[in-house]
């Protein structure tokens, strides 16, 4: 099974934020009662303005009509169901079909799709989005507004009074700089628009106390080298064209006690492999991701049989992800399980 060449490509570069909120005041610099409008402002946390992709996002009450955009991706979703606010969604094109979080899954295929007819990136084209009156619409990255590809612009939703919001390392397209870092970003900017930050810092406390001390019990072990790739994903011309070089998946690795064994093999996040060129290559341990793949278990299961010669395949070391491995709320799962893998009896 290969997936569609614009869903790949959207995986492939899916996912330069710099954002800042800001709170009205209820009083002026000597202390005096501000306006009846200012003051409740001030109670409910708004206006929050984001710069997001160069772009200015005024956000003057809590967004009720949420649009999540497909863009490969499961993060923004996931990160909207992890802060309670899946009421908030009123058409959902992501999916991964699987969850490391229990119910995660099933509870994002229970979300509304909009009934919006989708086109050949399996996405939500412009008067299609129109239709469905969002006040604010996710994109993983700049790609889900460019006019050429069929989208609505930022500035088409803005005149229907929607905001809109590119993810971390998203307006350039180029996620090989991505960091856990960078799913921490996600969680805050969405707990500042809904006014959930609290929620927010709970969850990233909670996921940074987790991976520090797995990082702590394999600190000074040695790194095996990881093989980290989509099962059953063609994104090129090789017969591995979806094994990852760069990005947050190397930021996991490394909090687990690993290495990514193709990590210089491409300047993107993706390499392009032959077959010889992974055959001539010393694996230590495989990450298999799901997208959409029933059983990426099975497929790890295949190339341990087809390499023979590594020695992930002589001790059977391998673990299938779906969305802990990605931009997300759950990067914390990953490494724990990734470590448990590489260093037994230690984690």
């Amino acid at each position: 099974m290969s997936t569609k060449r614009p869903v790949a490509a959207a995986l492939a570069g899916a996912l330069c934020l710099i954002t800042t909120a800001c709170a009205g005041s209820s009083t002026d610099k000597d202390g005096a009662p501000g306006d009846n409008a200012s003051a409740a402002a001030a109670r409910s946390g708004y206006p929050v303005t984001l710069d997001n992709c160069g772009v200015p996002e005024k956000f003057t009450k809590a967004p009720g009509r949420v649009v999540v955009m497909n863009g490969a991706s499961v993060a923004e979703v996931s990160t909207l169901l992890a802060l309670g606010l899946g009421d908030k969604i009123v058409a959902n094109q992501q999916s991964y079909g699987m969850s490391e979080v229990p119910g995660r899954a099933q509870a994002i295929k229970a979300l509304p799709n909009g009934d919006v007819k989708l086109n050949d990136a399996y996405d939500i084209p412009r008067e299609a989005m129109i239709g469905l009156r969002p006040d604010l619409v996710l994109s993983t990255t700049s790609y889900g507004f460019d006019e050429k590809n069929g989208f609505a612009t930022r500035e088409q939703l803005e005149q229907i009074g929607a905001n809109t919001y590119v993810s971390p390392q998203g307006c350039d397209q180029d996620t090989s700089r991505m960091t856990i870092a960078d799913s921490y970003t996600l969680l805050r900017d969405m707990g500042r628009i809904f006014h959930a930050g609290d929620r927010a810092e709970k969850l990233i406390a909670a996921s940074e106390k987790s991976i520090a001390d797995v990082a702590a019990k394999v600190k000074g072990e040695k790194k095996p080298k990881v093989m980290v790739l989509f099962s059953n994903m063609a994104m090129g011309g090789n017969d591995f064209s979806s094994v990852v070089a760069k990005g947050i998946y190397n930021d996991i690795l490394a909090k687990a006690g690993g290495s990514n064994a193709f990590e210089n093999a491409s300047k993107t996040s993706f390499a392009d492999l032959s077959k010889e060129k992974v055959a001539a290559t010393d694996v230590d341990a495989l990450v298999v991701i799901g997208y959409n793949d029933p059983d990426p278990a099975a497929y790890a299961r295949k190339l341990l049989k087809e390499f023979p010669q590594w020695p992930a395949a002589k001790n059977k070391k391998y673990v299938a992800l779906s969305d802990s491995m990605y931009l997300g709320p759950s990067n914390d799962l990953a490494v724990q399980k990734i470590a448990e893998m590489l260093h037994p009896g230690k984690v």
